[in-house]
């Protein structure tokens, strides 16, 4: 009997292991954010408890996701990892408006990157929006006009995208 109580003890911590700790999330995004679940400028509302993401052997990977900072995307960053987005709480206008300038214009000609394991490519291509560095934007290859991608602004003139 004491036998089988100990497997069941240890079994339990084996079980909770096999997924990612939703409060570890909350921590990362109030961290990556600067501000704590339900102010202004962090996250809405905190992960949802029943998601059961596979435990993550790295550190999660966080980055804001959307042209007006308004989601952050978590990460496993590992081949076939998961991902979340997580919603952030609006800023009160006064913060929004000092929003960092714009480092590419609309209309501007940009170097889009597509960056690798060992490998770089790179090629011409115009923005179909303006951003500032970090935001995501929507540009298009070349003289192709109904081909578009989005990239995200790496420096002025310069968007791109990493591969896993």
């Amino acid at each position: 009997m004491a036998l089988a109580t100990m497997g069941l003890a240890t079994a339990a911590p084996l079980a909770a292991a096999a997924f990612a700790d939703p409060v570890a999330i909350d921590q990362a995004v109030a961290q990556f954010t600067g501000m704590p679940i339900g102010a202004p400028g962090g996250a809405r509302t905190p992960v949802d408890r029943r998601l059961r993401l596979a435990a993550c052997p790295q550190p999660f990977a966080l980055e804001w996701y959307g042209s007006r900072r308004d989601n952050v995307l978590v990460q496993c960053p590992v081949p076939n990892g998961w991902r979340i987005f997580v919603p952030v709480q609006a800023e009160p206008r006064a913060a929004a408006a000092q929003k960092a300038p714009d480092a590419v214009a609309r209309g501007e000609s940009v170097n889009i990157t597509v960056s690798g394991r060992g490998f770089t490519l790179s090629r011409q291509g115009e923005a179909l929006e303006s951003g500032a560095v970090g935001d995501w934007i929507r540009v298009r290859q070349g003289n192709n006009r109904n081909d578009s991608v989005r990239a995200r602004i790496i420096r002025p003139g310069v968007v791109g995208m990493d591969l896993p």
